[in-house]
């Protein structure tokens, strides 16, 4: 079991005197004009200023196949390395796939993004095993990849899905535990209806601090303008990021 420590709870590794945040330098050029729009955001929700280690969770299920092969999801991918050049240190995001199974987490680096999105889900076999929906794997996948590198900075994941999950209540639960751990999750629906349990999620009770958000980005992900998506992702950062001080989950 995941957070199998006497107290059943998670640890979260000593946190270091918090860095700034400054951009990296030798960003590639189609990410420069997404990097100064994702800063826009994080400025205006006062999350600008301060180090984050950045993850993509992305949903692998059967459903999602047209937006593998239309580009949504590397479209995606793109946006949140924008995030990661005012946020990261190291130039990566952990790209987590997720479905019924749990799949190796790989690094998007700034310097070899382009269609990393295709090549690993064609390595896993492509759509013909795509699976089903089940979110605790990839949370668990995040958390212990984030133990494990005994990072100074907190988290911000986001995590993509079209639907609701197969282990609803188990995903509760986990989020639940989350909410002890410097890790903020922000949910990015795709397709044409809300995803209500989504919103179950940023609302949930029985939480340290309000740990998650929600962003629908509707059926077609791509015609979102790029400060919208920012804004979704980040709107509700900023208050994470003073209330998890407050319960003193960050230095």
């Amino acid at each position: 079991m995941l957070f199998s420590r006497k107290s059943d709870r998670p640890t979260a590794p000593a946190l270091a005197r918090p860095a700034p945040a400054e951009p990296l330098v030798g960003v590639p050029a189609g990410l420069v004009s997404l990097a100064k729009t994702a800063a826009v955001s994080l400025d205006k929700h006062g999350a600008a200023g301060r180090r984050a280690a950045v993850y993509l969770v992305v949903d692998r299920s059967g459903s999602m196949a047209d937006y593998f092969r239309d580009g949504s999801v590397q479209h995606l991918a793109d946006r949140v390395l924008g995030l990661c050049v005012n946020l990261d240190d190291d130039g990566a995001v952990p790209l987590v796939f997720f479905d019924s199974r749990p799949y190796p987490i790989v690094d998007i680096c700034l310097d070899q993004y382009e269609g990393v999105v295709a090549r690993q889900h064609q390595s896993h076999g492509g759509e013909h095993t795509m699976g089903g929906t089940r979110y605790t794997l990839a949370m668990r996948a995040v958390i212990d990849h984030y133990l494990a590198s005994e990072a100074g900075d907190p988290a911000l994941v986001v995590f993509q899905t079209d639907g609701a999950p197969q282990d609803e209540e188990a995903t509760r639960l986990e989020l639940a535990r989350a909410s002890k751990l410097p890790l903020f999750w922000a949910f990015v629906g795709f397709g044409p209806h809300q995803v209500p349990f989504l919103r179950q999620l940023d609302t949930l009770g029985g939480r340290a601090v309000d740990n998650a958000s929600y962003f629908h980005a509707g059926a077609d992900p791509m015609s979102v303008p790029d400060a919208d998506l920012y804004d979704g992702i980040t709107a509700e950062y900023g208050a994470w990021l003073t209330a998890a001080r407050r319960e003193g989950l960050l230095a």
